[in-house]
């Protein structure tokens, strides 16, 4: 999916998958949306258990997390703007298969699960849009899979590192050294140790969980191939005014 081509967004509306409807399917859908708030650490979906909301966001970012024996986490993608959380309710899902946690605060539209089932069945555009979405979500999912099994982990945190950059649009932003480590899989001494080689060789600058990117080209280098991967594949919206 191209998110670069998406028509403009607007104040009331800067979801870029809605902003791909057309205009009277978008006015439709509008006003059934809920609009709320969200904090970093909110557990939006938690595995296993029903979806009753979908959530279209806005400028907040939410990290979807595989879970092993309710307490290892990996991160098998990132929800921004470009997005939404509970797509495969349009597939017929009940349940919901990761744990989705805010990562960074804002706003979101909220839809009723059985309302938006309902809306999917009569809106050939909004299929049309979701199906191309859960493909890039699907995309990214099998990339980090990859990623997590074949890549040292200091190349896999210049990735994610990268991608948070990308979704946020800003070289500047925080992560813990605990969230982290339940998106990488990995125990937070490990975070600690890829993070401070990152930063001698002057490509971040890493605080307290405040984070800068210093240089996201060479950052790039030392990122592996699977950062590239994924934004071909359209998971990462790319905007022409943030190089």
């Amino acid at each position: 999916m191209n998110f670069a081509a998406h028509p403009p967004v607007t104040e009331h509306n800067s979801n870029l998958l809605l902003a791909a409807l057309p205009a009277q399917e978008l006015a439709r859908i509008l006003p059934l949306l809920d609009p709320v708030k969200v904090e970093v650490g909110d557990v939006l979906f938690e595995a296993g258990e029903p979806i009753r909301h979908i959530y279209f966001p806005h400028d907040c970012l939410v990290s979807l997390l595989g879970v092993a024996g309710g307490r290892m986490t990996l991160e098998v993608g990132q929800v921004g703007r470009e997005g939404m959380l509970g797509a495969t309710v349009a597939l017929g899902h009940e349940n919901t298969q990761v744990r989705a946690v805010v990562q960074r605060a804002g706003s979101a539209g909220r839809m009723d699960s059985e309302r938006f089932r309902a809306e999917v069945a009569r809106n050939a555009p909004l299929q049309r849009v979701l199906y191309r979405y859960t493909d890039t979500l699907l995309a990214q999912a099998i990339q980090i899979a990859v990623c997590s099994r074949f890549h040292v982990l200091e190349a896999r945190l210049a990735r994610s590192l990268l991608v948070t950059r990308d979704r946020l649009q800003s070289d500047r932003f925080h992560l813990t050294h605990e969230f982290l480590a339940h998106t990488l899989g990995v125990r937070r001494v490990g975070v600690t140790k890829a993070a401070s080689a990152l930063q001698q060789q002057g490509l971040i600058n890493y605080s307290r969980g405040n984070i800068e990117i210093l240089d996201p080209q060479r950052l790039a280098a030392a990122a592996c191939t699977c950062y590239e991967i994924v934004k071909e594949a359209g998971a990462i919206p790319v905007s022409e005014a943030f190089v």
